[in-house]
């Protein structure tokens, strides 16, 4: 494509293939991509997809993390232009706030288990690393929120490790210092929806 043909994106980053990874993960930055599932979704050849992976990673921009022997790539949302690219690439975001594109997703999400939910912590874990992703809170004796933790999981693309605890379990568990639950909110949180301030409070 020649330079005159070029979208204004691609000018502004210098490459389609740029352009497009970066609108790839800002638009979803809740969820991790591999390679060969990347040059399937933005349709282009994988040396050039590699290549500018490789780029976007050495400027923090992006970040990887391995789990099952296969590398996923996702927005960095810790980035200090983070939030400048949710606002170029992503549609899910109200441009008239100021909030990460995340709890935009976290709120879409838990909207089918809202009356069941009281509280969700989601963790910035890396695959392999002792800990959770997701501590869900609320009433689960119809196993609502356990369906609920399955979706999610298929929609992040890769396996979860999740604990559901009961509103009263949870602050009893927290009043008497349960190791499991101190090891938990001392992990580096990256969601919080915690309208009660169960988990905080």
């Amino acid at each position: 494509m020649s330079k005159e043909n070029s979208s204004p994106l691609e000018k502004l980053f210098g490459s389609k293939t740029r352009a497009k990874l970066l609108k790839l993960f800002y638009e979803n930055a809740e969820k991790s991509f591999y390679v060969r599932e990347i040059t399937r979704v933005i349709e282009e050849q994988i040396n050039s997809v590699r290549r500018e992976l490789s780029n976007l990673e050495s400027i923090g921009i992006i970040k990887n993390e391995t789990y099952d022997n296969k590398v996923y790539y996702s927005a960095n949302m810790k980035h200090p232009y983070a939030h400048a690219m949710v606002e170029i690439f992503s549609k899910k975001v109200d441009l008239r706030k100021d909030r990460d594109v995340k709890q935009s997703s976290w709120e879409e999400y838990i909207k089918p288990v809202k009356k069941y939910l009281d509280a969700v912590l989601v963790t910035n874990r890396v695959p392999g690393q002792e800990g959770i992703d997701l501590l869900i809170i609320g009433n689960d004796k119809t196993k609502k929120l356990t369906h609920w933790a399955e979706v999610v999981e298929k929609k992040q693309g890769r396996p979860l490790n999740y604990v559901i605890l009961s509103a009263e379990d949870f602050a009893y568990r927290k009043s008497v210092r349960d190791r499991f639950i101190l090891e938990i909110l001392e992990m580096e949180v990256s969601e919080i929806v915690d309208p009660e301030k169960i988990i905080k409070g």
